[in-house]
């Protein structure tokens, strides 16, 4: 049985070609929001779900790092995607013809250079693969769209310039969640671990919760925070570090974070993304 990974979005958007990208030959699930493709993970419509945490340029993914912990799954894997975006027409249109630019605010603002040296005039859509559609069914050589070379070859668009992003290091990174987490011996090389944890309500928590991360060594490469149910006084944050939690040094460096916290809980131990310089094939 053909194995399936779901993410949100349409089919054609940069999570669909994410997906293709690190797991080839695989079918891929779109799905309208991230509780969705987290759903469709635990109905078994998906054996996992590739999800957007962070952009080089737009930041962080709003709604993952709240969704992940009550999530119910576990983070097995990292993936790493340039977002490339193409500018893509009707096949025959002209660059010229082109009056009109649709596609996501976001990637709108991220091809300036171009919309200024084409003269046209951008339309705001719901997302980069939807606006590829549309241009696919209006058929009209005045309108284009930004999307990803994956949206241009299943509505039939013809690229008429590619890479027209404004900054070259415009890259997303997602986790890939499973219902199962992964067993790696703490011998394995490469890993991350990612977790959740609440700091006590004492003076200077934080510094002393994180202090354990630095005076062991251990590099922290993620750290967010967000509030829970809407109080500002309730903070939850989700890191990821590099190593085994049970490493000697991160394995000392939780037991500090321990005492200043009230809750710690790792979420996933994986192989890091090759782009990182060690891991997986990604």
């Amino acid at each position: 049985m053909k194995q399936i990974i779901a993410f949100q979005g349409t089919p054609g958007a940069y999570s669909d070609l994410a997906c293709r990208n690190a797991y080839p030959g695989w079918s891929t699930l779109p799905c309208y929001s991230f509780s969705d493709a987290i759903a469709a993970v635990h109905a078994g419509k998906a054996d996992l779900a590739m999800l957007a945490t962070e952009n080089t340029l737009a930041g962080r993914v709003p709604d993952v790092h709240s969704l992940l912990p009550e999530s119910g799954l576990h983070v097995v894997g990292e993936h790493f995607q340039r977002v490339e975006h193409c500018l893509l027409a009707p096949k025959g249109t002209r660059i010229e013809q082109i009056k009109r630019v649709h596609s996501h605010p976001v990637a709108l603002g991220q091809i300036r250079k171009l919309l200024v040296e084409l003269g046209v005039q951008p339309v705001v859509q719901s997302d980069t693969a939807g606006s590829a559609e549309m241009i696919a069914q209006m058929n009209s050589p005045e309108d284009a769209a930004i999307a990803s070379s994956l949206a241009g070859d299943l509505f039939g668009l013809e690229v008429l310039r590619a890479n027209v992003e404004d900054a070259a290091h415009n890259t997303t990174r997602f986790y890939v969640m499973s219902p199962q987490p992964l067993h790696l011996p703490a011998t394995t090389p490469g890993l991350m671990t990612t977790f959740v944890f609440r700091v006590r309500n004492v003076p200077a928590a934080l510094y002393k919760a994180l202090g354990g991360f630095a005076t062991n060594g251990v590099n922290m490469t993620k750290l967010e925070s967000y509030m829970l149910a809407g109080a500002f006084t309730a903070t939850q944050f989700l890191c990821d570090v590099e190593g085994h939690p049970e490493h000697p040094n991160l394995r000392r460096a939780f037991e500090e974070l321990g005492f200043f916290s009230r809750e710690t809980r790792i979420m996933g131990v994986y192989p890091m993304a090759a782009v990182r310089g060690i891991g997986s094939s990604d």
